[in-house]
Order: C-alpha cells, then structure tokens, then sequence
C-alpha cells in the first residue's frame, strides 16, 4: 500500500497537524515506509505461537477473589448528603 501527498494532507489535517507543502514529500516517505513495515509483520507465520505478556515466560501472582468489607451500607451511606433505600441520591443531570 502507497499513501500519496493528498492523503498526507488528510492525515495531517484528520490529526489538526500544520503541515507545510515542503514537508508532504518526507511525510509521504515516512508514512510508506511504515506501512510497508507493517505489510512485512503481515507475512511473518505465528501458527501455534501463544500470545504472551512479557518476553520472559511468568505467572502472575494471583489472589483469592473474596469480599472483606462488604456489608457496610448503613456506615458508607452515613457520608451521603442524601440516601434512600440503600443508594444514593444525586441531582437529575440529564433532562
């Protein structure tokens, strides 16, 4: 895929870049040669390549998933200016 100057000056002004018409010509360099670095990644073969976290193989310490201060309601909703039925009361901000 090849990008010409009149796309640049899409790009550059979709991004509300300036950019100057002595400029187009690198920029349009630049933007071909990554797209060109991404069509490469494209042809690279990752059949049965795990995806991964890190470079270095881990795991990640992990954690019982229990709730330790749960049923405080009453004592959070004492903070509230104003509450009712167990939630919180706020102003309508959308009419």
């Amino acid at each position: 895929m090849s990008v010409d100057q009149a796309t640049v000056r899409r790009i550059a002004r979709l991004a509300r870049i300036a950019v100057k018409n002595e400029e187009l010509p690198h920029l349009q360099g630049e933007i071909n040669a990554i797209l060109s670095f991404v069509e490469e990644l494209g042809a690279v073969d990752v059949e049965g390549v795990e995806p991964m976290t890190s470079v270095i193989p881990m795991k990640l310490p992990m954690r019982p998933d229990v709730v330790t201060d749960g049923e405080i309601e009453q004592k959070v909703l004492a903070n509230a200016p104003l509450a009712e039925d167990d939630f919180f009361l706020v102003p309508k901000v959308i009419e």
